[in-house]
């Protein structure tokens, strides 16, 4: 399976943009997909995730009410709509699979649960 992330740039802060994410590979036997965040000097951070099956959604506390995941899963695309940005939402934003499905929702927000990731995309918020 591979991912490949896409969508980043420069944003004047308020300004929007939409990453997206696609799968190829095997990519039936993909479950959550996820997005994460690394700021230099920071631990990756969990933004978001969906379910494969239910589309069910869950995001970290820094993004709720402004960012939006979304999936096709027929074009095997995740898509991370980012509304109202802050200059603390710089970073390069990954996008992560697993390769089964998790047991809880709390295995959602961990980065090592997930099997797969792609290469990064830098989004960069200007004040």
């Amino acid at each position: 399976v591979q991912l490949q992330a896409s969508g980043g740039g420069l944003v004047q802060a308020g300004g929007s943009l939409r990453l997206s994410c696609t799968a190829s590979g095997r990519t039936l036997s993909l479950y959550p997909m996820g997005w994460f965040r690394q700021a230099p000097g920071k631990e990756r951070e969990f933004v978001g995730a969906i379910k494969r099956s239910t589309g069910m959604t869950l995001y970290g506390d820094s993004v709720k009410s402004r960012f939006t995941i979304s999936r096709d899963n027929a074009k095997n695309t995740m898509y991370l709509q980012m509304n109202n940005l802050k200059p603390e939402d710089t970073a390069v934003y990954f996008c992560a699979a697993a390769g089964r499905p998790f047991a809880s929702i709390r295995s959602h927000y961990t980065k090592q649960n997930y099997d797969y990731w792609g290469q990064g995309t830098l989004v960069t918020v200007s004040s």
